[in-house]
C-alpha cells in the first residue's frame, strides 16, 4: 500500500495541534482566575486567596511549559510539512505569529517569573501587576493565533501576485470578518474549560473532606462565573454560526447534515452521513427547526452540501459528529450550571454528594468541547487551506517523503506520551495534596 504524504502531513499536524491547544485552552482561563485570586487578595487582605493563588500557580506553570513546547514543534511544521503554505502565505501569517511572541510570550514569561520567584522580594502589589500582565500576555498570544487562523477561514485585506500572497490593508487582514467571532468563542470556552477544571479539583477536595474551605470558596465563585460564561457562549457561538453560514455556508451544511437546499429545513440531531450516496441514514430530525436557528426563520432556506461540486465538500461524517460532541457537552455544562443553582438557593451546594460527583466527572468537559470545536472548525474548512485561495494540497511541502512524516509522527507521539504524561501525573499529584 503506497502511503500518501498529504494525509499524513494533516494527521500529524491535527496530532500536535491536538496536544497543543489543551493547554493555551487551559492557561488562558488559568491566568486571569489567578489575577483574579491575586486581585481579591490585595483588597481583602484574606489568606484564602493567597493560598489558592498560590496552587493554582503551581498548576499554570507546569501547564505553561508543556504548551510552549508543544507550541514550538507545531511551528517547525510549518517549514517541514507546509513549505509551499509558508512561502506564499508568509507575507500575512509570519507577521501574525511573529507579533504574538514579541508582544505575548516575552510579556508573560517575563512576569510569570517575578510571579513563581518574587515573593517576599518585591512588595505585593507588583505579584498582583504580574499575575494581570500574565493574564493579559495570554489573551494577546490569542488574539494573534486566532487572527491567523481567521485569516486562512475568511482571508480578506490581501491580493495575489504570481501566485503569492501580499497585504493589501493590514487592518483587513488582521480584523477579518469571522475574527471577532472566533476570538470571544475561543476566549470564552477557554474561561469555561478552566471553569470545569477548577470546579473538579474543588468537588474532589470536597468529597475526601480535606482543605474545604478553600474548595467551598473556589466551588462557588467558579460556578458564579460559570453562570455567566455558559449562557454567554450559546449567545456567541449562535454569531459565530451566523457569520460563518454567511462566508462558509459548506461548512455549516456538512455541521447540519444538509445534502438538500430547502426552506423549512430539520434540525438533524442523528444521523449516520454517507458521502458516497450524498444522504444521510437512520436519520432523526426536528422539522424546521435549522432554518429557524440558522436563518431565524421557520421557512428560511439553507444551502445543502449538494450546491457544492463533490470535491469542494468538507468530510462531513468528522464536522457532523464532532459539532454534535461539543454541543452536547455545552448542554451537559449548562444542567450543571442549572443544577448548582437549585442547590445553591436550598443551601446544599456543598454537601450534595451526586453534584459533587458530577463535577468531578465533568473536570475534562471543557477540552473535549475544544477539541471538538476546533475538529470542526478546521475539517470544515477543507478542502481549502485558505478558504477560496489555496487547497490543502497546494500547501505541502514538495517531495516530502511518506517515510519520514511517518517516522516523525511515531517519536512525536513516544515523546508527547512520556512528556505530557509525566506533567499530567504531576499536576493530578498537586491536585490531590491541594493549597498548602
Amino acid at each position: 500500500m503506497e502511503l500518501d504524504p498529504l494525509l499524513l502531513s494533516r494527521i500529524q499536524f491535527a496530532f500536535v495541534i491536538a496536544f497543543h491547544i489543551l493547554f493555551p485552552a487551559f492557561t488562558i482561563g488559568l491566568a486571569s482566575f489567578i489575577a483574579l485570586l491575586e486581585i481579591r487578595w490585595l483588597f481583602t487582605r484574606e489568606e484564602f486567596y493567597l493560598r489558592v493563588s498560590r496552587f493554582w500557580t503551581r498548576i499554570f506553570t507546569i501547564s505553561f511549559g508543556m504548551g510552549v513546547v508543544s507550541g514550538i514543534v507545531m511551528s517547525y511544521q510549518f517549514g517541514t510539512n507546509w513549505a509551499e503554505f509558508s512561502a506564499r502565505a508568509g507575507n500575512i501569517i509570519g507577521p501574525l505569529l511573529s507579533y504574538e511572541v514579541q508582544t505575548a510570550f516575552f510579556l508573560e514569561a517575563t512576569f510569570l517569573g517575578i510571579l513563581l520567584f518574587g515573593r517576599g522580594k518585591v512588595p505585593h502589589p507588583v505579584i498582583t501587576l504580574s499575575a494581570v500582565m500574565v493574564a493579559l500576555g495570554t489573551l494577546i498570544s490569542a488574539f494573534w493565533i486566532l487572527s491567523a487562523n481567521s485569516w486562512m477561514h475568511t482571508p480578506a485585506g490581501y491580493e495575489m501576485r504570481d501566485g503569492v500572497v501580499h497585504v493589501t490593508s493590514w487592518w483587513d487582514a488582521v480584523f477579518n470578518p469571522s475574527f471577532p467571532y472566533r476570538l470571544s468563542h475561543m476566549v470564552v470556552a477557554c474561561f469555561a474549560t478552566t471553569g470545569f477544571a477548577v470546579v473538579g479539583a474543588s468537588a474532589w477536595q470536597l468529597l475526601r473532606s480535606e482543605h474545604a474551605a478553600e474548595a467551598k470558596h473556589t466551588l462557588s465563585m467558579t460556578l458564579w462565573l460559570l453562570t455567566l460564561l455558559v449562557p454567554l457562549q450559546v449567545l456567541i457561538g449562535d454569531l459565530h454560526g451566523l457569520n460563518t453560514l454567511e462566508h462558509q455556508p459548506a461548512k455549516i451544511a456538512a455541521m447540519e447534515g444538509h445534502w438538500e437546499t430547502r426552506q423549512g429545513a430539520p434540525l438533524v440531531l442523528f444521523a449516520i452521513p454517507d458521502m458516497a450516496a450524498e444522504t444521510n441514514h437512520y436519520e432523526l430530525a426536528i422539522p424546521k427547526l435549522a432554518s429557524l436557528i440558522l436563518t431565524h426563520d421557520l421557512d428560511g432556506t439553507v444551502t445543502g452540501l449538494k450546491n457544492w461540486p463533490p470535491a469542494d465538500r468538507p468530510y462531513v461524517p468528522i464536522v457532523f459528529w464532532s459539532f454534535r460532541l461539543m454541543v452536547g457537552c455545552g448542554i451537559v455544562m449548562m444542567g450543571i450550571v442549572l443544577w448548582s443553582l437549585f442547590l445553591r438557593f436550598r443551601g446544599r451546594l456543598f454537601e450534595s454528594a451526586p453534584f459533587l460527583r458530577s463535577c468531578l466527572i465533568c473536570t475534562p468537559i471543557g477540552f473535549v468541547a475544544v477539541l471538538a470545536g476546533w475538529f470542526t472548525t478546521e475539517v470544515g474548512r477543507q478542502p481549502w487551506l485558505i478558504q477560496g485561495v489555496m487547497r490543502t494540497s497546494e500547501g505541502l511541502s514538495p517531495g516530502v517523503p511518506a517515510s519520514s512524516v511517518v517516522l516523525s509522527l511515531v517519536l512525536y507521539a513516544i515523546t508527547y506520551a512520556i512528556i505530557f504524561g509525566a506533567g499530567t501525573v504531576f499536576i493530578a499529584r498537586i491536585v490531590n495534596r491541594g493549597p498548602a
